[in-house]
């Protein structure tokens, strides 16, 4: 056995795995992202979404075939050393770094934005404060204790939307909260029709889109520290991408 895989505790369950890539690909890019890509694009949003998760579907599979050949590298960058080129994992490596750097304090912006909300007195670098240190603490626990904290964390996201989705089709179909008005499907033609801000914004709001579904891919590094990875990967990589596009599609078009 490697010294890499030595390292690993195998202590996540597969429920685990698919919660922290389900929970990493939901976030700020769907709750606070959608408002830009709708504003440039207005119903066709929809098609954006469902047409990066066709896509993501595809590298998804492609992803599982090699996690479950080999789901013991704890990482999906080392696929790319070891079919393509040492230089190809590197580059990788430090561009997923790069990327979680940005993605990281914009997620501590929103968290930031979400805390002064309810708490307008308190001061934004207290609040940008307290969730580093969570999230620092977080990570430096147990893989087990990890998994167990995203876990949770992402059914709060998965719960929101699903009632979010729930409440919209109520307010389309019966005019829930609307004084049984029901608003109905016409807004994804009448307001300058499917394609608001043209082809040009469409392709322009595509740059959101496919960095909202960013975090679908930490099931490449979490998959290693499962208990049986073969398992927890081949169950993951069929539910995960279907659940993602049904939330995303599902809120988006509520929403708009």
């Amino acid at each position: 056995m490697s010294d890499k895989q030595s390292q690993l505790k195998r202590s996540m369950s597969p429920a685990q795995i698919e919660m922290i890539s389900l929970g990493g690909a939901i976030g700020v890019g769907l709750f606070m992202g959608s408002t830009s890509t709708i504003k440039w694009t207005g119903p066709s949003v929809i098609l954006g979404y469902a047409l990066v998760g066709i896509l993501l579907y595809v590298i998804m599979r492609a992803l599982g075939e090699m996690l479950y050949i080999n789901p013991g590298t704890g990482s999906f960058a080392d696929f790319a050393t070891e079919y393509i080129h040492p230089m190809a994992g590197y580059l990788a490596k430090w561009a997923n770094v790069f990327e979680y750097i940005v993605v990281g304090m914009s997620e501590v912006v929103a968290a930031t934005e979400y805390l002064n909300y309810w708490w307008p007195k308190l001061p934004a670098w207290i609040s940008g404060l307290v969730v580093i240190a969570f999230l620092t603490l977080a990570n430096l626990a147990s893989a087990k204790t990890y998994g167990t904290l995203e876990f949770y964390f992402a059914m709060i996201k998965v719960v929101t939307i699903i009632l979010m989705i729930i409440l919209g089709f109520l307010i389309i179909l019966f005019g829930f909260g609307n004084g049984g008005h029901p608003t109905g499907f016409s807004n994804l033609w009448v307001h300058h029709g499917f394609f608001t801000g043209g082809i040009k914004g469409f392709f322009f709001a595509m740059s959101i889109i496919v960095g909202s579904y960013q975090g679908i891919e930490l099931l490449g590094i979490s998959a290693g520290e499962a208990k049986n990875p073969q398992k927890a990967v081949v169950k993951s990589v069929k539910s995960v991408i279907w659940r993602i596009l049904i939330f995303y599609v599902g809120a988006i078009f509520v929403i708009v």
